[in-house]
């Protein structure tokens, strides 16, 4: 019996992907089938096999999605989870009672009453409470204290400048010294004892720190001052571009006159128009370039001694006191301001100058030389001007170059001239005020230890980037927020 010869492959056996992904590509570019078919010895049917397969691989791939309805994925949910939701609820997305109530029913199909919200909550400022309570606050140093307003009842803040930790948040019936000065005291026997404070004008605070605290400096914060001088500026120039208009409708209406040979009527009022308008704008530009030298020259900690920076701030309220009979409803406050709390806005550049006295005989340099390595590290260290003067200072301060410039680091980590960080812990409480109706006082144990274990999505300080206050302030990981008060936060329970 003699055995058949075995068939050699087919010519389309031999072609692998990359060929016959060529092949599908010529036929839907309109290719001839016959010649493809002849110059690869395949079949014309085994071509267009290849395009319709690239065909429908077009097709599938620019086809409507489906993935609105696939199932993503499934989650376990239990009552404990659907309490830790409704913290969630209130607390990251600033719900309502009632709120919370109608999504609950309408996405999860569970009906929680009223009531058995408020309880959840209740519950969880009792834990918040405890863990609040329990926080060792000696690591803070630098605070701000400040006062939010409520349903015309005072709320008490505190926050620590470094860490931006919530140490004081509490209502009160009065805002006067030994109100202060008793919330301060309690707070010692968790350990906090400052060594420097920002706040506002206000009596109270300063006055029952000093009762706690006799030594204790408490700066006259920037950042309210700041705020007054940008209101006087932005007045000053809308004013300015108000005459500017109403002159402008004068001119308009002045040559229509003109038209009717009536426009000596309103010579006048144009010539005192005009005369208004000249003298607003100078006002405005005056006023906005001693307010700028302020802002830019004299407050920030970039600059001169103290002593040349006293003389020029009382030289702009000099400025100001000549310009105050043109609008003196509106400079006459700012320029009292500074005239009245010159020392105490300059109180930290004096203690800076003890500072940078200090360095200059720990390394043996002289202090202009200290100050000139201060300015240097106040800018922004990836800039021309920064890289110009770093280049000088290392040549005039040699191998001391290096040991300096880290303490000078150092020093600017701790020095403050604003309270801006409980200015902005005020304006996230105030969206939270509404838990007061539903709660009571109560809800700011749960606030406070909220804003202090939750951790930032996003900061300008890309060190704080993923860490809540509390991490930043004991340099410990800690759990969840939602774990911290009994309750898992979301874990997948993917069934594939």
């Amino acid at each position: 019996m003699v055995a058949l010869a075995a068939n050699p492959a087919s010519s389309a056996c031999q072609l692998d992907g990359q060929q016959r992904q060529e092949l599908a590509l010529a036929a839907l570019g309109g290719e001839s089938i016959s010649e493809m078919s002849r110059e690869h010895d395949v079949s014309r049917k085994f071509i267009y096999q290849q395009k319709d397969r690239a065909t429908q691989a077009l097709q599938d791939a620019f086809a409507p999605s489906d993935d609105d309805e696939k199932v993503q994925f499934y989650l376990p949910v239990t009552k404990t989870w659907l309490r830790g939701m409704v913290l969630g609820l209130l607390l990251t997305c600033r719900g309502s009672f009632r709120g919370v109530r109608e999504l609950l029913d309408d996405h999860f199909g569970c009906s929680f009453s009223v009531g058995t919200i408020h309880n959840i909550v209740t519950a969880a400022v009792e834990q918040a409470r405890a863990i609040n309570q329990a926080q060792d606050l000696s690591a803070i140093r630098y605070g701000a204290p400040d006062e939010i307003f409520q349903g015309g009842k005072p709320v008490l803040v505190g926050v620590d400048l470094q860490s931006t930790y919530c140490y004081l948040l509490r209502a009160a019936e009065h805002r006067d010294a030994d109100t202060w000065a008793l919330s301060l005291m309690e707070l010692q026997e968790q350990g906090l004892e400052l060594q420097q404070t920002e706040a506002d004008g206000g009596n109270g605070i300063r006055a029952g720190q000093r009762m706690v605290w006799p030594d204790v400096p408490c700066d006259f914060d920037h950042f309210h001052a700041l705020q007054e001088t940008e209101k006087l500026a932005t007045y000053l120039e809308n004013r300015a571009y108000r005459l500017m208009g109403e002159l402008e409708k004068l001119e308009h209406r002045m040559a229509r006159a003109q038209k009717k040979g009536m426009g000596r009527k309103f010579s006048s009022l144009l010539g005192q128009a005009r005369l208004d308008e000249a003298a607003a704008i100078a006002l405005s530009d005056e006023v906005a370039c001693l307010l700028k030298w302020l802002r830019e020259d004299i407050l920030p900690p970039r600059g001169p001694d103290y002593a040349t920076r006293l003389v020029l701030l009382d030289w702009v309220a000099a400025e100001l006191l000549a310009r105050e009979p043109l609008c003196v409803h509106r400079i006459a406050p700012v320029r009292k301001l500074l005239a009245n709390h010159r020392q105490e806005l300059l109180e930290y550049i004096e203690r800076l100058d003890k500072h940078l006295s200090e360095l200059s005989q720990e390394f043996d340099v002289s202090l202009d030389s200290v100050r000139a390595l201060w300015n240097l590290e106040c800018l922004d260290c990836g800039s021309c001007q920064y890289g110009r003067e770093a280049a000088s200072l290392r040549c005039r301060l040699g191998g001391k170059f290096y040991g300096l410039q880290q303490a000078i680091v150092d020093l600017r980590a701790v020095t403050f001239r604003s309270s801006s960080w409980v200015e902005n812990t005020n304006s996230r409480l105030r969206t939270y005020f509404f838990l007061r109706r539903q709660i009571g006082p109560e809800y700011l144990e749960l606030l406070q230890f909220y804003l202090n274990h939750h951790r930032y999505a996003r900061s300008a300080v890309s060190s704080r980037v993923g860490k809540s206050p509390c991490e930043l302030l004991t340099g410990e990981r800690h759990s969840h927020w939602l774990s911290l008060l009994g309750y898992s936060p979301f874990a997948s329970a993917s069934n594939n």
